[in-house]
């Protein structure tokens, strides 16, 4: 087990990494909306997304209602339900009800992508493992990000913010190249959230991204099936 567990956090490793840069980001976010380093760290460690957190601290800072929170959470994070079905077929027999409850927790982009390409079915060790070192290096730098974000001159915090846009950017691209459907969503999207904000601005940045992730999904997903051979072939 413990051998599982170490393997896990070297394959964890450069996740960590690139957390940390990413994390510091956002910690700077975070202090920027009126939240202290310890709040903000508490966000990480409770919620490990990256674009939930972020959404999330929008919501916050405009100060919106519970329910909002509630529905933008489980817009920007269902996919990771579907994740977790897919990993749901090379996981270990030892992989009880009480460790899939826990290992839910730490399902991210990342996590999933490293855990898909094992060829051998997943442990619980392994995948805390990796869950502990990718989920320390996100917190820590958003523990660094914002202590720096308190001590930093507003214009460097300000430059410093672009982390968290340009990771978003990194993730959206790539697929963006290959697929249509997906370049088209974004594009939807992003024309959507500008209509909501000069156009409607009476109703909220939760609100807006909801309905504008909502729609462009769906007409994406009208537009632009996927193909049974599509399917198979990812």
């Amino acid at each position: 087990m413990k051998s599982r567990f170490l393997r896990g956090m070297s394959h964890g490793i450069p996740i960590c990494l690139g957390y940390l840069s990413v994390s510091f980001g956002f910690g700077i976010l975070a202090v920027k909306a009126g939240l202290s380093v310890f709040q903000a760290s508490l966000i990480s460690v409770t919620n490990l997304t990256s674009a939930g957190q972020k959404a999330g601290l929008d919501v916050m800072a405009a100060g919106g209602a519970l329910i909002e929170m509630v529905l933008l959470q489980l817009t920007v994070n269902i996919r990771y339900s579907l994740m977790a079905l897919s990993l749901s077929q090379k996981l270990d027999k030892s992989f009880t009800t009480p460790h899939r409850f826990l290992a839910s927790y730490g399902i991210t982009d990342e996590i999933f992508a490293v855990c898909s390409a094992q060829k051998e079915p997943i442990t619980p060790a392994y995948m805390y493992g990796m869950i502990f070192i990718a989920g320390l290096g996100w917190v820590v730098g958003t523990a660094l990000g914002a202590a720096a974000g308190e001590l930093l001159p507003a214009s460097v915090s300000t430059a410093m913010e672009i982390v968290l846009y340009g990771m978003f950017i990194a993730i959206v691209i790539p697929p963006a190249k290959k697929q249509h459907g997906v370049l088209f969503a974004a594009v939807i999207a992003v024309a959507l959230s500008i209509m909501f904000k000069f156009a409607v601005p009476a109703l909220s940045e939760g609100f807006a991204m909801i309905i504008a992730a909502v729609v462009s999904a769906l007409m994406a997903a009208l537009i632009f099936p996927i193909k049974e051979e599509e399917e198979a072939a990812a």
